[in-house]
């Protein structure tokens, strides 16, 4: 399976922040759209980071003055990405190496979407009742 597949299956938005909003501006945005990552965006650049609820919460150890300082100071910058035409399988890989749950996918340059962990388990659970159902179907005939 491809990760464009499992781009169809999710809404085209991808919630994106500036550098300069602050930490407390990404925890409110995270609630509001229930979700555990955010692209963070400059003017010429995409994907310039990405930061997630970990970032916050090990940032908090610092203490709660972290919430009014930049996000730009707890992304991640070396941000892994992916293409539509790449295989989920390669995906996994990708996130049990580098040990991250969202990775923002490109084309030609611009953001397209973003594939969380999540994501990738409903897809590889779709594959296998798939399989599960054509296996039953051969059993079922023979």
């Amino acid at each position: 399976m491809r990760i464009s597949n499992v781009l169809k299956s999710k809404s085209g938005s991808v919630v994106t922040l500036p550098t300069d909003a602050t930490v407390r501006d990404l925890v409110a945005l995270l609630a509001e759209h229930n979700i555990g990552a955010v692209i963070v965006a400059s003017e010429d650049n995409p994907v310039a980071g990405i930061v997630s609820e970990r970032d916050v919460v090990r940032g908090l150890v610092s203490g709660p003055g972290i919430l009014d300082t930049p996000v730009g100071d707890i992304m991640t910058t070396d941000v892994k990405t992916a293409a539509p035409t790449d295989s989920v399988d390669d995906l996994m890989r990708i996130m049990t190496e580098h040990r991250i749950r969202h990775v923002p996918v490109m084309v030609d340059g611009e953001l397209a979407g973003i594939v969380s962990i999540g994501d990738v388990v409903k897809s590889r659970i779709g594959e296998l009742e798939f399989e599960r159902d054509q296996l039953e179907s051969y059993v079922h005939t023979q």
